[in-house]
């Protein structure tokens, strides 16, 4: 097992990794809309969700992995009437690609996130 950390995605704020790799696959913890400094993207659903993907994104690419990898996404979701904008900005990253996919609306995510998303993905061959 391999513990994987990157500076350009935010550090992990409690005992946990930014994500693992076990076998052939990467398992990242859940990204919440911090900038790589930890400062909270405030805004819109569509502002965090899109620093929730430069996030994972980051992960990814330290782990040996890319948004093409993803085999599974966990969608974490504060108000599921944003459901709608997040599916757009989620298509954007992955286009024609289409992980396995869970969404749950939670009644609070670290930080007052407004979505949190994580990933099991392939590692490149």
């Amino acid at each position: 097992m391999k513990f994987v950390a990157t500076d350009q995605a935010a550090a992990a704020i409690g005992p946990y990794s930014q994500g693992v790799i076990a076998g052939n696959l990467f398992y990242s913890s859940g990204q919440i809309p911090l900038t790589p400094s930890g400062e909270m993207v405030e805004g819109s659903i569509v502002e965090q969700a899109h620093q929730v993907f430069a996030n994972l994104k980051a992960v990814l690419a330290e782990a040996g992995s890319s948004l093409e990898g993803v085999v599974k996404t966990t969608v974490f979701i504060k108000d599921m009437n944003d459901f709608a904008a997040l599916n757009e900005v989620y298509a954007s990253y992955f286009g024609d690609h289409k992980p396995a996919r869970s969404t749950v609306e939670v009644a609070r995510l670290p930080k007052d996130a407004k979505v949190e998303i994580e990933v099991i993905a392939a590692l490149a061959e």
